[in-house]
């Protein structure tokens, strides 16, 4: 049985099922061009900053390094979801095999952890350029910066291992019905028994003990970082080293307060509709909006991405 006893464990369940977006056929294929269209976005803005900085040996420093780190792991956010929630609404499905359901939530606590952690790093390479800028090279040298970036994707990778491990291994004795569009880990321990789900809720502490101390770091950063520019003697000066900062801190800003609210929110105001809402703008709206957000105010990543743009339309004519 699909819906499981009050006895069942996870092991019995073939497949979960999903929250559809819509009941009618009409809205469920608004609902596939609407996320069509984001994915779309997403695709393409990523896609042309990771070539645009792979493409241009100027953009080569450990900024967009980081910032291409960033392009990569959001295309792995957004592709986690957003492809099986519409193949779901054009086939007029709600089911995802049990392993496709582990599967996305291993990418999705790796893909948004590692990003997290890069943000992290990237707090700290600005601290450097702009508090220590004679010490610069030296600090954020090719390897420092690779190194660092294996840190980040390695811790990602053995925090979604556990996470996975945990979810996974709790006996599901409500149902395989899950109340979100993607298999997430909060509405997959909503399934658990009643006081299986102490172990998972045990290592969701320690994530948030350790992002929260990823924030304390940003948040630290960023004052050294304020208190310096205000010390820079010349406005232009100022506007430039605000320039590099502001648009991390818009996104920084963006994913900590979205997953603040989906993982820390009080169970008293939690309800599908609202759970619904806090999934697409901490899963899918920040793998669309971050591109913009970096390349609005960096005239470099602009002027790379004008002449990419330029090439590209050049050849097809």
């Amino acid at each position: 049985m699909l819906g499981g006893s009050k006895r069942s464990n996870s092991s019995t369940f073939n497949e979960f099922l999903l929250m559809a977006f819509a009941d009618t056929w009409g809205l469920q294929l608004l609902h596939f061009a609407f996320f069509l269209d984001i994915y779309l976005a997403a695709l393409l803005a990523n896609g042309l900053i990771s070539t645009a900085i792979a493409c241009n040996h100027r953009l080569h420093t450990p900024m967009y390094f980081f910032l291409l780190s960033l392009s990569l792991l959001d295309l792995g956010t957004i592709s986690t979801t957003v492809p099986k929630s519409m193949a779901n609404s054009l086939w007029d499905t709600r089911a995802i095999s049990y392993s496709g359901c582990a599967a996305q939530v291993f990418l999705l606590a790796f893909f948004l952890s590692t990003e997290y952690s890069v943000l992290t790093i990237m707090a700290y390479d600005r601290f450097i350029a702009i508090c220590k800028p004679l010490h610069y090279k030296t600090i954020m040298g090719s390897r420092a910066c690779v190194k660092m970036a294996a840190a980040a994707w390695s811790s990602g990778f053995l925090h979604a291992l556990l996470h996975t491990g945990n979810t996974f291994s709790i006996p599901l004795c409500q149902s395989n019905a899950v109340e979100q569009f993607f298999c997430e880990i909060p509405q997959i321990l909503k399934l658990s028994c009643s006081d299986s789900y102490l172990r998972e809720l045990g290592v969701l502490v320690v994530s948030v003990c350790l992002g929260f101390g990823c924030f304390v770091f940003i948040v630290v950063s960023y004052v050294h970082i304020f208190t310096a520019v205000l010390r820079i003697p010349s406005e232009q000066g100022q506007h430039k080293a605000l320039s590099m900062c502001l648009p991390h801190l818009a996104v920084v800003s963006l994913f900590v307060v979205t997953a603040m609210f989906v993982y820390l929110k009080p169970p008293s105001i939690s309800s599908p509709s609202l759970d619904l809402v806090a999934a697409v703008l901490y899963a899918v709206v920040p793998p669309t909006v971050n591109p913009l957000i970096y390349s609005m105010r960096n005239k470099e990543l602009k002027d790379t991405l004008k002449k990419l743009i330029q090439l590209v339309l050049f050849q097809q004519q």
